[in-house]
């Protein structure tokens, strides 16, 4: 018999097995809200990187990656004897997932270190890159988190080439696990290209799954660099960079290092998410020679784009001018170009006596082929210092663009000058006492505003936030601006704008970005008196009030909600259902499930819809801070039936006599239907959770308010 068979029980490994999501791949997914969480975090609670990161010395660290550059290992050769071009490609790498219509993406997490970006076809290599960083990680521990570090060295790369970056701000905190809620599409093979009508709508930003940005070789490996430009303007628009922005990212980051292509892709072995426990995490093994070096394979594509790789130069746009371009095959059958009838003026990265002739990408040829980024490269190729200003600015906004405001920001490179991407704030000018802050809630108390109308408006400016990039939120009072102030969803709340308005202009004592927040918080008190649980609303005043040009209309547009399931208007549409919209909207708000819940029951009571409907109001008490939608959304007196074959409206009757009680939507009655936000109703649902409700409530409303007060961390 074997030591199986003798033994009673068998070995079953935790999580192993047929899973929920196997049996019902629709179920939602509230554990979305669950991430990031400190039974992740080996830093615990009480570490702060912030402190941290003031501790360290910067200087030193520099000094050491500059060190770095230079300090080839044997295990990967530094081509030419230095990783500038590795580093500058992590870098970018890290940075290029952010897409700008729903914050995700982007380096602030350092999420290339794991799946699946560690693993796109795109990032074949980065993972030496991270390798070859983390004897410098290791040095300086937790002073520095891998999400800094990994820009950083982009940064000092550039430099050491003799650029002149913009500067670098700091402030990125690791996470321990990969993010959950991006969705990076439906596809179910790397490389599937993405139709190119959709991409400039598409808020998955790549061409095709596993890219950052664009297939090289053009669109379908077509080879033409005309048609290339429509699916450039797209995946760079989504990140909210124009042409002359895209011009100077593909020209600056081609300047210096190479691609990658010495032999066939059926070398490669499999990404590091799939590779055997013995490669300890290191993916696309290489049986092409020795694997690396000469022989390495990234991309396919074999390309040097200048005859100084290694040190910045104008070497990029003048071959691009200077040479006719024809097309060729590099060594694992990538389709590139080369230069006809050039000189051998490109060096060899390992030796010293070979040249090459100057090649480029297709999508390199699109910068000279399409007419609208032709005028910018010539104008480039004719101003060298108009392209470094334009690169170094480009570059920063690249690779801080999900970090939020400034205050965020850390670090002596910090540049002082203000950026209408990085959502400016004026400076404060006013510093209300707690006795101007009493008179200000006395003052909008005596509107005769109802409880749902002072709750929506602080709802609607707050909520804005996303926790991706740290945008939105109620500071700045951009509720009261373009494009904010048009939306549909808003106009019940900016129709209590005015009321307010007269009121912070008449008083002088606060911003208009502090009486919007402090209505609500007047909405909450009320209503929670009127439940019998008398409570104060933490408040804390100091936010500012934003003007017009300091605000990116554009890039706040597509912030522009389809749906809100907490004020309970839109729907969802095709595959994505109300009720993932509704986890969705949580977890840009960083709510955990509990707070969603809470916030959904309590906002109802409120009469805070954003369409003034009653739709989840499951009380005769609007405006009184009760437990009654939970009470009424789990008795079993009442039954539901959908209004029509959209199944997006409800109607619930009385079991016995079939008369109407209520209205409700998706995003209500699943805080029934779902298993898990049901066991969370029935927390609140109970005789003994009047209290713990509305204190619960309050916690969570606050945080919501104090999202984007940065200045409070």
């Amino acid at each position: 018999m074997t030591s199986e068979s003798k033994c009673p029980f068998h070995a079953q490994a935790a999580g192993t097995g047929t899973s929920n999501r196997d049996w019902w791949p629709q179920q939602l997914r509230v554990d979305l809200l669950n991430q990031h969480s400190n039974r992740s975090n080996p830093l615990g609670e009480s570490f702060d990187y912030r402190a941290a990161f003031r501790q360290l010395d910067y200087a030193a660290l520099k000094a050491d990656l500059q060190a770095l550059l230079t300090d080839s290992q044997d295990w990967w050769p530094a081509d030419w004897g230095s990783y500038a071009g590795l580093f500058i490609r992590m870098a970018w790498h890290s940075a290029g997932t952010y897409r700008m219509v729903d914050g995700r993406g982007g380096a602030g997490r350092g999420q290339q270190r794991f799946a699946p970006l560690n693993s796109w076809p795109d990032n074949v290599s980065l993972d030496k890159a991270r390798r070859l960083l983390w004897p410098v990680k290791q040095k300086y521990g937790q002073a520095i988190s891998w999400a800094d570090l990994m820009i950083l060295a982009g940064n000092v790369a550039l430099e050491n080439s003799g650029f002149r970056t913009f500067g670098f701000g700091a402030g990125r905190e690791d996470v321990w696990e990969p993010d959950l809620d991006v969705n990076w599409g439906d596809e179910t093979a790397w490389l599937a290209h993405r139709d190119p009508e959709a991409l400039a709508k598409h808020p998955l930003a790549a061409t095709e799954m596993g890219l950052i940005y664009v297939n090289p070789e053009g669109p379908n490996a077509s080879g033409d660099p005309a048609s290339a430009a429509a699916g450039i303007r797209a995946t760079f628009g989504n990140m909210a960079m124009d042409d002359e922005e895209i011009v100077a990212l593909i020209a600056g980051g081609h300047t210096l290092g190479k691609t990658h292509g010495a032999a066939s892709a059926s070398h490669v072995g499999a990404a590091p998410e799939a590779a055997p426990i013995e490669q300890q995490g290191l993916g696309w093994a290489n049986s092409h020679g020795r694997g690396v070096g000469a022989d390495a394979i990234t991309s396919g594509l074999e390309v040097i784009w200048t005859q100084t790789p290694t040190q910045w130069s104008h070497h990029f746009f003048e071959n691009l001018f200077k040479y006719d371009w024809v097309p060729v095959r590099s060594p694992a059958g990538a389709i590139q170009f080369e230069a006809r009838d050039a000189s051998e003026s490109i060096p060899d990265p390992f030796d010293p006596a070979k040249k090459r002739k100057p090649t480029m990408l297709v999508t390199d040829l699109t910068l000279r082929f399409d007419p609208a980024f032709e005028k910018i490269s010539r104008r480039f190729l004719n101003d060298p210092q108009a392209f470094n200003e334009a690169f170094a600015r480009a570059w920063f906004k690249l690779t801080h663009r999900d970090m939020g405001p400034k205050a965020r920001y850390l670090g002596p490179e910090v540049p002082k000058e203000d950026l209408v991407w990085q959502d400016p704030l004026p400076a404060p000018v006013h510093a209300p006492t707690a006795a101007d802050i009493a008179a200000l809630k006395a003052q909008i108390a005596a509107t005769g505003l109802s409880v749902g109308d002072l709750v929506s408006v602080a709802w609607a400016s707050a909520s804005t936030f996303r926790g991706g990039d740290k945008r939105g939120g109620a500071n700045g009072a951009r509720l009261a601006l373009a494009p904010q102030k048009d939306w549909a969803i808003n106009q019940r709340a900016v129709k209590v704008l005015p009321v307010l308005q007269a009121l912070q202009q008449a008083s002088g004592k606060a911003s208009l970005a502090d009486v919007i927040v402090l209505a609500g918080n007047v909405g909450v008190e009320q209503a929670a008196q009127a439940a019998g649980v008398p409570v104060e609303v933490p408040f804390t005043p100091g936010r500012v009030d934003a003007r017009a040009d300091q605000t990116d209309v554009a890039a706040f547009a597509v912030m522009e909600p389809v749906a809100d399931g907490f004020r309970n208007v839109g729907h969802g549409q095709g595959k994505t259902s109300t009720e993932a919209l509704l986890i969705d909207k949580a977890q840009q708000l960083t709510l955990t499930a509990p707070e969603l819940t809470v916030l959904i029951g309590g906002l109802r009571v409120l009469g805070a819809n954003a369409d003034g409907s009653d739709h989840g109001a499951f009380t005769d008490r609007v405006g009184v801070l009760s437990n009654d939608f939970f009470v009424h959304l789990l008795d079993m007196a009442t039954t539901w039936q959908a209004t029509d074959s959209s199944a997006e409206r409800f109607e619930g009757r009385d079991r016995q006599t079939g008369a109407l009680r209520y209205t409700a939507t998706r995003a209500d009655l699943v805080l029934g239907a779902n298993a898990v936000l049901r066991a969370l109703a029935e927390v609140y649902a109970s005789h003994d959770a009047t209290e713990k409700f509305v204190h619960d409530f309050v916690a969570a409303w606050t945080k919501v308010m104090n999202l984007d007060r940065f200045d409070l961390r």
